[in-house]
């Protein structure tokens, strides 16, 4: 089993060591891990040093399309054509390359190319299963056939070689083509319910999170953010119950103490209200990344308290009341306010603040709005810090807006605030120096304010992501060249023929074909323009109750 990382980051990948599990809970196989190599070190297996050829099935786990060009070089360095048409042209015998992760259910048209199966949705339903199968077949008859067979038998399995991109004459993807008897898109298969929440199955201190003890609360999201790809791909949201949350916390060896909550945007009171309660009792630390400023319970209050937590994030994402409401965010600036004093009043010491520039309909009046909500925030927060003695810093990152696959905001062209016709198109140069300029924009309208830290992220790198989010089958040979030549990723694009205009800064309407429409998330699309045009009138959509709510198709009764 491969992540594309070093040990450290996939070693602190929640998901990555769930399915490690479960793949060695069964005696009839062996599954070792692999990880990119620092420095010198040899591409070999961390449980018996081993190649990777030496293997019959390779699975690698994709989380982020940063990662790409990771899985790229993961394969070379095995010593494996990274291409999967040219695997099955080769003499001698090549491992079964399968993807998985969240990436492979978000777009996986950029690597499919490199996959000779591609597992789309969550693994719990469907991978013991798919690897009897595989051991069954595998040997016995001839891949093609028999991964056919699997795109039949198995919801989730995806074989890119049997399906065709198409273009229309301007270059842009327009549909997929496949034999008759083969589905036309792939479902994305997801788990129904849970005993016990997904937690922490080995902990080392060479990981990024080191002795935290992650655990589940649930997946997906009902609050519909139209920014938020994990709002989308994993619905239904699904809630476990504070009984399955505290099975998974109590499978930690008695020696771990600090938790980690995976999800707590969206859980519910009483299920916070249980969990807090419990991690009280055991005289556990709470540790998390980041949480919505209207989420602190007096429960929660005191764990924070008493978990000596120094830094959290809260995260208005939108500048202004009126962007929170185009993004569907639902906060306003009395929670924000609110829930940053609650934080410093529990002993936080190091406040950030997450937000978007670039968003739809943004203006400059939108980011003043910002500027000035932390100089409020920053006057309620240095009162409290002055009454202990030791004052909070603040911590503002800005990251640029990507449009993400299955949301709302993926027709919205990157770097643009209005709206672009159907096919209309503007320069990589104009889009970025807009961003630029809207970041300079924050930055010195915040300048003046003590012990208040400005990161942002750069531009250049954001747009690559959003053309890796929006990119089709294409991008393969631009991610072996940028790993086998060395070249930068708009070297690759021009080599060819392709631009990141094509891509990231194009006009989309609501008959629009994707690439990812290879995938069948549910999701009517026809919701997503609907939300889409909501978002840009500033309306919102209130969060789902999937025991009555059928607005965008995932909980069609039928």
């Amino acid at each position: 089993m491969v992540y594309p990382n070093t040990y450290e980051v996939g070693m602190s990948s929640l998901g990555f060591q769930v399915v490690y599990a479960l793949l060695n809970e069964r005696e009839d196989i062996v599954c070792e891990r692999f990880f990119l190599p620092e420095g010198d070190e040899d591409y070999l297996s961390v449980e018996s040093g081993r190649l990777l050829t030496d293997f019959s099935f390779v699975f690698l786990s994709i989380s982020f399309e940063y990662d790409y060009l990771n899985v790229v070089k993961s394969l070379l360095l095995a010593g494996l054509e990274p291409f999967a048409e040219k695997r099955s042209g080769q003499s001698q015998k090549q491992p079964l390359v399968v993807f998985g992760g969240v990436a492979c259910f978000l777009n996986p048209e950029p690597i499919a190319p490199l996959a000779d199966v591609i597992i789309v949705g969550e693994a719990e339903p469907l991978l013991s299963d798919f690897v009897t199968f595989l051991q069954t077949y595998e040997g016995r008859v001839e891949r093609q056939i028999y991964l056919a067979e699997a795109m039949l038998q198995f919801q989730g399995v995806y074989v890119p070689s049997l399906y065709t991109p198409e273009y229309d004459n301007s270059g842009r993807c327009c549909g997929m083509t496949s034999v008759s008897w083969l589905p036309r898109r792939v479902e994305r298969v997801s788990l129904k319910h849970c005993d016990q929440a997904g937690h922490s199955e080995l902990l080392t201190p060479a990981a990024e999170f080191a002795d935290l003890y992650l655990t589940e609360l649930g997946r997906g999201c009902s609050r519909g953010c139209r920014f938020c790809a994990a709002g989308f791909i994993y619905r239904p949201p699904r809630l476990w119950d504070g009984d399955a949350v505290v099975e998974g916390l109590q499978n930690r060896a008695d020696d771990v103490s600090r938790i980690g909550l995976v999800g707590m945007e969206m859980a519910s009171d009483s299920t916070l209200e249980q969990v807090s309660t419990y991690l009280l009792e055991s005289g556990c630390a709470l540790s998390f990344s980041s949480l919505r400023a209207d989420r602190i319970n007096p429960q929660l209050y005191e764990l924070l308290a008493q978990s000596d937590l120094k830094s959290v994030a809260i995260a208005p994402d939108g500048a202004s009341e009126r962007l929170r409401k185009v993004i569907n965010k639902g906060l306003d600036e009395k929670d924000l306010l609110l829930g940053a004093t609650r934080l410093v009043e529990a002993g936080i010491f190091k406040l950030k603040v997450y937000v978007m520039v670039g968003l739809p309909t943004e203006t400059n009046e939108d980011l003043q709005e910002f500027i000035d909500l932390i100089g409020r925030m920053k006057h309620k927060i240095d009162e409290i810090g002055k009454r202990r003695g030791r004052l909070t810093e603040m911590y503002l990152s800005v990251n640029c807006f990507v449009p993400k696959p299955w949301t709302p905001f993926q027709y919205h062209p990157f770097g643009v605030s209005e709206v672009l016709e159907k096919n209309q198109t503007i320069s990589v140069k104009d889009a970025l120096e807009r961003i630029k300029k809207k970041i300079v924009y924050l930055k010195t309208g915040l300048r003046g304010l003590n012990n208040v830290h400005f990161q942002a992220d750069k531009p250049e790198n954001a747009l690559f992501q959003a053309v890796l989010s929006r990119g089709d089958r294409r991008l393969a040979k631009v991610l072996v060249d940028m790993v086998a030549a060395g070249l930068t990723w708009k070297r690759g694009l021009k080599k060819n023929n392709l631009s990141a205009e094509q891509f990231a800064i194009c006009g989309y309407d609501k008959d629009s074909y994707f690439p990812w429409y290879i995938i069948d998330q549910g999701i009517s699309t026809r919701y997503l323009w609907q939300e889409y045009t909501k978002g840009l009138q500033s309306a919102i959509t209130e969060p789902c109750d999937t025991k009555v709510c059928r607005r965008c198709g995932v909980c069609d009764d039928s």
